[in-house]
């Protein structure tokens, strides 16, 4: 064994130590802390609720700003939290659940067309829930009075009056409060068919006197939620706010902000939540400016909120003032979520998916995708046909790549012959490879084309498959139920044979994601580095020849749509490159290659 080598197993033994090190003093016990925290929100009391601080662009210390959510005392079930207010129940084709009467928040909501698990009888995903539940995720609207103003406004324990007994998409609901003082309030609540409520407030002055308020809205989740914890997708605080552009800020994040906020202030937008899938948002009227804030923090259970403060009104007595508030609760659909940027209107309302930076190539690829899923019917045959479409695009530039590689692969006979020229003069003997490369025009890095152009398509591939709804319990066939999971087999257990997930092992659970479609791809792979000349350094050549080991377990937690990509994307490569080889002239030696993999060298 060279040293070279030597050093290079060295290497890699060292590597994996410090992957190792890292999952078991760093990963394992954040996870532990993690799973600490979320017990603790469900189980200790909240804490009580603080004034808002002032927003970003108020005139004055002391400026009216959106109210700070009060966080209940005491924990109850999320059915005792719903029989703590009378209700207007809310039933269309999207969304099932009630307002709460009782300060008149949208607070309980499930998504009709979404459950938990692949199963169909699985419970439908729940997405908001009342204060004082397990996990208050809720929107919230009304006024808030300006400086000196002593008008007695709605708020969390106000008792609003109904005009009708369900809300449905077709059935808009009213909700009336009168104060007494001579402010009549009213709040005309609609719903389209999908996730969208339009909330238009009114105020009729009947005093004496001119009343100035301010519009507010808001989004407000108590206790830090769960989340997948990937660096590639954003979950937490989002908005948009004039021409700020998208704000994202994780829940971590905007604790370690100045007084734990952030603030904007504009014309157009909207700030809320978002999660993987779903998302809680509210936009103002898109033609006024408001300022927007997004918050958290809390010692014992931490509270967050996105909320959006508008200009003041001044109603003069016998007048009526009206303000109009949008609010999103539901799936991040992106064909819905372009609608409602064009009607009714709210700006950039598509970046509430995460597109990430390349946001040019991952949005037309879903697109491409999305057109393929409804001409094949199968999400998985969809993946396979933007495969090709990939590799007919490229194939041009593969073409000179795999020529390249072609010529190479018939310069090795001199390559053996000037490393046996010059066996000890590594400096010389690469002087003469280049010569030599220079001399017949073969450029040796040509290969790595056709992999360096398709990392970008990878990755968007990753994003859609990762962010977008649509490939959410997207199936396959066979026993890839959800391409957005990894395969759910594992070789580590016979492939579901032995009682126990490999995953789940201490230490070394995260190292054995390994089903079925990460092997295939392994060795489709090994198969197409076959195809290719051996390195002539060893170091290099024994780098290549783990690659599809260190690959198939890397790849083995990765989305299975990704992994089948890949798989087929490998398979392709093997043909393309055999048909350019025998169109150059070159032998196709791939089973030879193979065929001497397994051959017993001589001693």
């Amino acid at each position: 064994m060279t040293n070279d080598t030597k050093n290079l197993f060295l290497a890699i033994a060292l590597s994996v130590m410090v992957l190792v090190g890292w999952q078991y003093f760093v990963g394992a016990p954040k996870l532990t802390q993690q799973r600490a925290e979320v017990k603790e929100q469900q189980s200790l009391p909240p804490r009580p609720g603080a004034d808002a601080p002032t927003p970003a662009g108020s005139p004055a210390a002391g400026s009216p700003s959106a109210p700070a959510s009060t966080v209940p005392g005491v924990v109850k079930s999320r059915d005792e939290a719903l029989a703590a207010s009378p209700r207007l129940p809310v039933d269309t084709e999207s969304l099932s659940g009630s307002i709460a009467l009782k300060g008149g928040r949208i607070d309980d909501l499930r998504l009709k067309k979404y459950h938990e698990t692949v199963d169909p009888k699985s419970p439908t995903i729940e997405l908001l829930s009342p204060s004082g539940s397990p996990h208050p995720f809720y929107a919230e609207i009304g006024f808030v009075p300006a400086a000196g103003e002593k008008a007695a406004l709605p708020g969390p324990d106000t008792v609003w009056t109904a005009d009708g007994a369900r809300l449905t998409a077709s059935t808009p609901v009213t909700l009336t409060w009168d104060n007494g003082q001579g402010l009549v309030f009213k709040r005309k609540v609609s719903v389209d068919q999908d996730y969208l409520f339009t909330v238009q407030d009114s105020v009729e002055n009947k005093t004496d006197k001119p009343v100035t308020l301010y519009p507010f809205s808001l989004v407000s989740r108590h206790g830090k939620p769960e989340t997948s914890g990937y660096s590639v997708l954003h979950e937490g605080l989002i908005g948009v706010v004039g021409d700020s552009g998208v704000q994202e800020y994780a829940y971590d994040k905007i604790e370690k902000e100045t007084n734990g906020q952030k603030t904007f202030k504009g014309t157009g937008g909207w700030v809320g939540f978002t999660d993987k899938y779903w998302a809680a948002a509210v936009a103002p009227e898109q033609t006024k400016p408001f300022d927007g804030r997004l918050s958290g923090g809390g010692a014992t259970v931490k509270s967050y909120q996105a909320d959006a403060l508008g200009q003041a009104e001044t109603i003069e007595p016998g007048k009526t003032g009206e303000a109009k508030t949008y609010v999103f609760a539901g799936a991040k659909v992106s064909q819905l979520l372009d609608r409602y940027q064009q009607n009714p209107g709210i700006a950039k309302f598509d970046l509430l998916i995460d597109w990430g930076w390349f946001y040019f190539i991952t949005r037309p690829m879903f697109k491409l995708i999305d057109f393929l899923y409804k001409l094949l019917g199968n999400f998985g045959l969809a993946i396979l046909a933007v495969t090709v479409i990939v590799k007919l695009a490229f194939f041009p530039l593969a073409n000179k790549s795999y020529l390249s590689m072609a010529k190479m692969k018939a310069l090795q006979p001199q390559l053996k012959e000037l490393q046996a020229k010059y066996p000890d003069d590594k400096v010389k003997q690469q002087q003469e490879q280049m010569e030599l490369f220079k001399r017949e025009k073969v450029n040796p890095v040509a290969g790595c084309l056709p992999m360096l152009i398709q990392i970008p398509v990878f990755f968007s591939l990753y994003k859609v498959l990762f962010v977008t709804i649509e490939m959410r319990q997207a199936p396959f066939y066979g026993w890839v139920k959800d391409l957005s999971q990894p395969d759910p087999t594992n070789v580590f257990n016979l492939f579901g044979l032995l009682p126990f997930d490999p995953t789940h092992v201490p230490v070394f659970g995260h190292f054995l994601w390994l089903g079925i479609w990460p092997l295939l791809m392994g060795v489709s792979m090994w198969v197409q580095m076959k195809m290719n000349p051996e390195a002539t350094d060893p170091v290099q050549r024994q780098m290549f020849a783990w690659m599809p080991v260190i690959f198939t377990f890397m790849m083995g937690s990765f989305p299975a749509g990704l992994v089948i990509y890949w798989t087929w994307n490998n398979l392709l490569s093997v043909a393309q490159q055999g048909f350019i080889m025998k169109r150059a002239g070159v032998p196709f030696e791939l089973w030879d290659n193979l065929a001497k993999t397994f051959k017993r060298k001589p001693a």
